[in-house]
């Protein structure tokens, strides 16, 4: 296991555990979470845990055009009920994000440190977010750090039904026109996985990390 030294550095993902941990300690300042990121690594831990850095194998993500838009979720679309906004209010997001509980989860991973090491990124113009309002109120959301070619995403939250998978479509179909490779969705469920997203080789998807976007 790395510990990690307060100079910017991680191992190679490929020393990772078999569990997808990388690493240990260090911090969560921009520089740092950039550096993860653009690795292929993220940070995953609970309060009152150190911080802990993971790269897991396989790794879940969306090919853009692999999408699944089931015949029900199209006639929601269409309904024009949820509006969808983007990078209108990171914080409330994230926070919702935190505060919802979900089934089969006893707390949360996104301690209060990690919400504003996340809002300097999204200062910064690295970490966005997807809003999802219906009658003027925030009712769902998404977010997750943009590396340009790649969308790495950390969380969403509905409030009402379907409104996350508003918020991933619309980040998707945003993602598909401006030319982006992939959308990181990190480690496997079945939720991800009903909406086309699959599992890859860790090495493949380090590879795609590689690969800036090319603007047609």
């Amino acid at each position: 296991m790395y510990y990690l030294p307060k100079e910017l550095f991680f191992p190679s993902v490929s020393l990772a555990h078999s569990s997808g941990i990388i690493a240990l300690g260090g911090d969560l300042s921009p520089e740092r979470l950039q550096l993860a990121y653009k690795s292929g690594i993220f940070p995953w831990f609970e309060d009152g845990e150190p911080i802990t850095w993971w790269s897991p194998n396989p790794r879940m993500v969306l090919f853009l055009d692999e999408l699944i838009v089931s015949k029900s979720m199209r006639n929601i679309l269409n309904r024009n009920v949820l509006k969808v906004t983007f990078n209108q209010n990171f914080r409330d997001v994230i926070s919702n994000c935190q505060e919802v509980k979900r089934e089969g989860q006893n707390g949360t991973w996104i301690t209060n440190d990690m919400i504003e090491a996340y809002c300097k990124l999204h200062e910064l113009g690295i970490a966005k977010s997807v809003e999802v309002w219906q009658d003027e109120e925030l009712v769902g959301g998404l977010y997750g750090v943009d590396l340009g070619h790649v969308f790495c995403g950390e969380s969403m939250f509905s409030l009402v039904s379907n409104a996350s998978k508003v918020a991933f479509i619309a980040l998707v179909e945003k993602l598909r026109t401006e030319n982006y490779k992939l959308l990181d969705c990190q480690v496997y469920n079945s939720h991800l996985e009903s909406l086309g997203c699959r599992e890859i080789d860790r090495e493949e998807f380090i590879e795609i990390l590689k690969v800036e976007k090319v603007d047609s």
